[in-house]
């Protein structure tokens, strides 16, 4: 355990709120510190709130020294926490202290300074502060519902595996929606059908997270993969190993590379209906789209691979990414086109195939 009280005197207190967000985005994520810059800046400070708040649940729900009865209690105050029903100093201080050594220190940092960070929600406007914590409630209900799974075989079929990356990356692409549509009346004309294309947007990324990690998630004993897609193909995932060769595991897992394609194909008409003089936000949502098409294209190229390091992109295609996120943004024919060309040889699902995952009772 950590045994370091987060009440005792921080070197971020004397940091401004703009830059207290940017140093802890920093050290839990270095893509989102990357791309939430992008944004404009009276956006990139909800959003930049919203993504430590993401995290903060991420950090609770991975958490090896908690049961899942206290995870589960610990998400719901956490949720009632950033709707303003309940005070966040007596959180941090009881959770703080659980918090295992196996938790990375700047996700324990991050957990001292819950205080910090909701002062910082709760000075957002009333519609930004409803999208974080309708964000926040959401998420902690559904990851706590998938913690009480036997998950060591995989997920029973596509169908939940939509709920998941739902619960997980489709009510972050809602409530980045959400604060969209309240910063450009412009983008809220078409806030039924971003709406739509958000869930999608974040299946795709999610799906895409969940296939580079499979043999990173197999080591603690997880797997996201459905079920139901393997057994159609002839492979039962309990029989799951590393090295396994099996033809018939490709076949499912070559599979949901299309499935996942499919989503970031919706991914790639959101991004359009964002207007074409909004090009931070246009760039905030081309990194990630790019980077998970190039991620697609390396898992298809090594359906064996054993090893998540193999299908990484590397930081030469990631400034590819950028340099042609910059060129294209504002044109919409280019863009379609560079989309078509990532994207060539990778398999695709038919639209039917390609589910739109809402929030259900598990």
């Amino acid at each position: 355990m950590s045994g370091t009280s987060p009440s005792q005197p921080a070197m971020h207190e004397n940091m401004s709120d703009d830059e207290f967000q940017a140093y802890f985005l920093d050290g839990v994520s270095r893509t989102f510190a990357l791309t939430i810059p992008r944004l404009p800046e009276s956006l990139a400070r909800p959003v930049s709130n919203g993504y430590l708040l993401c995290r903060i649940v991420d950090t609770i729900e991975d958490e090896v020294a908690l049961g899942s009865a206290q995870k589960r209690r610990y998400c719901e105050r956490f949720a009632q926490v950033v709707a303003g029903h309940a005070p966040a100093a007596p959180l941090a201080d009881e959770l703080f202290p659980l918090l295992s050594e196996q938790t990375l220190a700047s996700e324990r940092e991050l957990v001292a300074a819950i205080p910090r960070v909701i002062r910082i929600t709760h000075g957002f406007a009333p519609p930004q502060q409803e999208a974080l914590a309708e964000c926040v409630a959401t998420m902690s209900r559904g990851m706590a519902e998938f913690q009480d799974k036997d998950l060591s075989h995989g997920l029973k079929d596509l169908r939940q595996m939509g709920d998941y990356c739902y619960y997980v990356a489709g009510v972050v692409g809602e409530m980045l929606t959400r604060l969209f549509c309240h910063y450009s009346p412009e983008i809220a004309a078409h806030r039924t059908r971003l709406m739509e294309l958000a869930v999608s947007f974040g299946q795709g990324l999610q799906m895409t997270n969940i296939l580079k990690d499979l043999w990173d998630d197999y080591s603690r004993g997880v797997c996201w993969l459905p079920q139901d897609v393997f057994s159609g193909c002839g492979f039962a995932l309990s029989e799951l190993r590393p090295g396994h060769n099996n033809p018939d595991f490709v076949r499912g897992f070559d599979r949901l590379i299309g499935v996942a394609h499919a989503h970031l194909r919706n991914a790639l008409d959101y991004t359009l209906l964002i207007p074409s003089h909004e090009t931070g936000i246009r760039e905030f949502c081309l990194w990630a789209l790019g980077m998970a098409v190039l991620t697609l294209r390396k898992l298809h190229g090594n359906l064996y691979f054993s090893d998540s390091s193999q299908v990484k992109i590397t930081r030469r295609a990631v400034k590819a990414t950028i340099l042609a996120s910059r060129l294209t943004r504002g044109n919409d024919t280019l863009l379609k086109t560079t989309f078509r060309l990532a994207g060539l040889g990778l398999p695709t699902e038919v639209p039917a195939a390609v589910l739109q995952p809402r929030p259900i009772d598990i």
